[in-house]
């Protein structure tokens, strides 16, 4: 079993070969426009679209935390929107969104899906972002739920 390979670069510009997911968290209110979501929408339009039409259709769906949804962008390159934060931050807000059990459900999921796909898993720090998470919190989530089923993670911290 390796470990997680961290990069500095754009978790949008996954660097592998085969089959790629790029994973991310996000909330459960339908909300998409801040944080690392900005860079998944410039790159592919899909992710959105998915996410807020699954949103939009939750009555009859699993849209809620702990749930993931995946979207082919390219032959290769799939993005898993991951449901792992309770609303949003506000100016009034105490306490921080992340949910550290939606987003060990979701990244469940997504091994199951990797593991089916063939393919490695490339994600910023999820959850440590706008949903106020800590990565130390995070990462042994991470490793559990990928790493020690055999998938393949590289994490990306952006910049140079």
């Amino acid at each position: 079993m390796k470990g997680i390979t961290y990069v500095r670069g754009d978790a949008t510009a996954p660097q592998a070969k085969g089959v790629k997911i790029v994973a991310h968290v996000c909330n459960d209110l339908g909300g998409w426009g801040k944080g690392f979501v900005l860079a998944v929408s410039r790159r592919w339009s899909e992710p959105e679209a998915a996410y807020r039409r699954w949103h939009r259709e939750r009555a009859g769906n699993d849209f809620g935390l702990g749930a993931a949804q995946f979207v082919q962008v390219e032959p290769y390159v799939w993005v898993a929107n991951l449901i792992g934060q309770r609303g949003m931050r506000t100016g009034r807000s105490s306490g921080v969104p992340v949910r550290y059990e939606a987003i060990g459900a979701a990244l469940g999921l997504l091994a199951d899906r990797a593991a089916e796909l063939g393919a490695s898993v490339h994600m910023p720090r999820i959850g440590c972002g706008l949903a106020g998470g800590s990565w130390a919190r995070v990462e042994p989530l991470v490793l559990r739920r990928l790493v020690e089923r055999g998938i393949p993670v590289t994490v990306y911290d952006f910049g140079a």
